[in-house]
């Protein structure tokens, strides 16, 4: 049988670039990789958080490289990647966690929004993700870890833009998972659920349909952390597994459901938003 990638072991010298590394997901990565002593390359667009970050990694026994890059443009993205293989030697994993957030009745997005979020959320891990691939073939070892969301998996209300560019994060990591099978390259999908970070207060957004309890980041980052060296290609922190499983089998009433969620007053799109489920 084709193994799709046993992963790889994180220890003292291994080497992580960590994309969004600058606060939440990404931040509580980046430390909890120090505290197993790997090399920790973190990117994030505001240097001074970053620096941040990599003080915390380096406190908890890492070492810690700060690479200040805005990975709205995939060209600029898949060029970082190979500065940092450059200057730091190869990369062992590759945690493609940056995303911005668009919360908005799909009536209400405009293009150039909507092309921000796949560019940032799709297009840049791409590039990122194709500019180490072929060193890491020629290795015979890397893994790649693709953070999408629960969002990637299930259409939520108002966020059109973002599950967009969750699902086909997904779908990628999913065909290119296939295409590496026993090159030594492994891939992983983290597909977390509502985690208390910064993307909900984000400027440009409406207010979240969504009001229950939030994952801790340091939760999500302990589960990204252990899934590198997991078999397993699928991984859902917190566990929320069934609840996909659930819109499998009923499409229609989980549809319904999220249509209720966005439209408590009578189930319908309020006048002008021009959304709705069809």
């Amino acid at each position: 049988m084709t193994t799709l990638g046993a992963g790889t072991a994180i220890g003292p010298g291994t080497l992580v670039l960590v994309t969004g590394a600058s606060s939440g997901i990404g931040a509580a990565v980046a430390e909890r990789l120090g505290a197993r002593g790997a090399r920790v390359a973190l990117v994030a667009r505001r240097a001074e958080r970053l620096e941040e970050a990599a003080a915390a990694c380096r406190a908890a026994g890492g070492e810690a490289h700060a690479f200040p890059t805005d990975l709205s443009d995939p060209d600029v993205a898949a060029e970082l990647g190979r500065r940092v293989w450059d200057s730091l030697g190869p990369v062992d994993v590759l945690v493609n966690n940056a995303a911005v957030p668009m919360r908005r009745p799909a009536g209400r997005l405009t293009m150039e929004e909507v092309t921000r979020v796949m560019t940032v959320n799709y297009l840049s891990p791409v590039a990122l993700t194709l500019a180490l691939l072929p060193r890491m073939v020629d290795r015979r070892a890397g893994t790649i870890v693709n953070v999408s969301s629960l969002g990637g998996r299930l259409g939520i209300g108002h966020e059109a833009a973002y599950s967009g560019s969750k699902f086909a994060l997904a779908g990628w990591s999913e065909s290119l998972a296939i295409d590496l099978a026993g090159t030594g390259v492994s891939v992983r999908l983290v597909l977390p659920g509502a985690v208390d970070t910064e993307i909900w207060d984000q400027p440009g957004n409406d207010p979240a349909d969504y009001s229950g309890p939030l994952a801790p980041a340091a939760e999500v980052a302990e589960g990204i952390v252990q899934c590198v060296s997991d078999p397993r290609f699928e991984h859902y922190i917190p566990d929320m597994r069934a609840v996909v499983e659930m819109k499998s089998q009923d499409i229609d009433g989980f549809m319904g459901a999220m249509a209720a969620m966005a439209h408590p007053d009578d189930g319908r799109p309020d006048p002008g938003d021009g959304a709705g489920p069809s």
